[in-house]
């Protein structure tokens, strides 16, 4: 038996590829960023029966609107995503395309929405509820323009038919700002 150890190679890999690996770990991070506001939310809101009353004056139907849209985004995405495994490098630069002006859209809505709150009184300070809300649905918000920016990113080197394979983490990033939103959705404007 020897005393000497074995070297470790010098490279280990793990089979999946880099920018794979990189973007499911971002979206750990993300995770717990969201998780944690959730959860500190979901919390305060079991010892405050009286933030129903405050939810009741967001508007459900407008959420759910937002909902659909992100919704129908991420079914673009997905579609965006098949077109590049397919070859059909137009076709996916034209989805992805569609999947921005629909997250667009979204940021628009919410605009909306939020001029409307803030003018009847429902401001950042008007309450803990509020200040939740302000702060869950405005993050998700700053992740929707990041994903716009990355998409456009992925378009423009799409369309010249390079790094095709970051449509596919984009469309990573983009399920997950949905997945967040429909988490935020039922909490922030069905639970009341």
């Amino acid at each position: 038996m020897s005393n000497h150890a074995q070297p470790l190679p010098a490279k280990i890999t793990t089979g999946v590829p880099t920018g794979r690996l990189g973007i499911w770990w971002f979206l750990a991070g993300e995770t717990v960023i969201f998780g944690g506001l959730i959860v500190c939310y979901v919390l305060l809101r079991l010892h405050h029966p009286e933030w129903a009353e405050h939810a009741a004056h967001t508007s459900w139907i407008v959420g759910g609107i937002n909902t659909l849209v992100l919704l129908t985004s991420s079914l673009t995405m997905v579609q965006a995503f098949k077109a590049v495994t397919e070859g059909k490098t137009q076709r996916a630069v034209g989805l992805l395309g569609v999947t921005w002006l629909l997250g667009l859209a979204f940021l628009v809505i919410k605009v909306f929405e939020y001029t409307h709150e803030i003018h009847g009184g429902y401001t950042i300070l008007a309450n803990l509820f509020w200040s939740f809300y302000y702060l869950m649905t405005g993050l998700h918000a700053l992740h929707i323009i990041g994903g716009l920016v990355a998409i456009a990113v992925v378009m423009v080197r799409a369309r010249k038919g390079k790094d095709l394979q970051r449509v596919e983490y984009v469309g990573l990033y983009w399920h997950l700002v949905d997945v967040v939103w429909i988490f935020l959705y039922p909490l922030l404007y069905i639970a009341s």
